[in-house]
């Protein structure tokens, strides 16, 4: 999930600098056997297997997936269910961009599609979430301080998204909203405010 204690974080955070210094985001396949960690420092979503699942002690590189080409300041990364679609955010064109996988979750796979403009409602978009099915797409950001929602007509296709409507965060009293997740039913929504002494939101729905 997106909100995860890592216990070896300290140990491990040295092998990780080996391939970026400015790590964003990181996400697990279903299973728990990968791990892919979003890379802003050399714009790149890494590929990791792990023999036992959701331990980070027994982490392997497999390898990178450049992503500058699309996108030079990433924050978030997403896949569907099935990992046969990757979608990247980042700042540096306000773009959802989306990636497809012709075998789920293998990196080597992965070709670009298509991008979706998020710049009309944050300039500074940071995290990004899917409903179930991918038919709702979330984006919160530091420039509006609000969640903004969009519809999918086509499930995980970000060609056929458009604006819905926002929820703003700063009745909160901290601002600057940085990953948003729900859980399995949408009934809460989680939000990280703050850039200095960050806390989790939860919200009702």
């Amino acid at each position: 999930g997106l909100f995860t204690f890592v216990k070896n974080s300290v140990k491990l955070s040295s092998g990780f600098a080996k391939v970026d210094t400015d790590i964003r985001d990181v996400k697990f396949n279903t299973d728990g056997t990968k791990m892919f960690m979003l890379g802003r420092g050399n714009d790149g979503v890494y590929e990791y297997s792990l023999s036992t699942a959701f331990d980070v002690s027994t982490l392997t590189f497999v390898q990178k997936l450049d992503i500058s080409g699309e996108e030079t300041a990433a924050n978030s990364i997403e896949f569907n269910l099935d990992g046969t679609k990757l979608f990247v955010l980042g700042q540096s064109d306000d773009n959802v961009d989306e990636y497809a996988l012709s075998t789920g979750f293998d990196l080597s796979t992965a070709s670009f599609t298509d991008s979706f403009d998020v710049s009309t409602q944050e300039g500074a978009p940071y995290g990004l979430a899917f409903n179930n099915d991918g038919t709702k797409m979330y984006v919160c950001g530091w420039n509006g301080d609000d969640v903004n929602e969009y519809t999918l007509t086509t499930g995980f296709d970000v060609s056929t998204a458009s604006y819905s409507q926002n929820f703003s965060t700063e009745g909160t009293g901290r601002s600057n909203p940085s990953a948003v997740q729900f859980n399995s039913d949408g009934t809460f929504m989680y939000v990280i405010l703050g850039n200095t002494n960050p806390r989790i939101q939860e919200f009702s729905l």
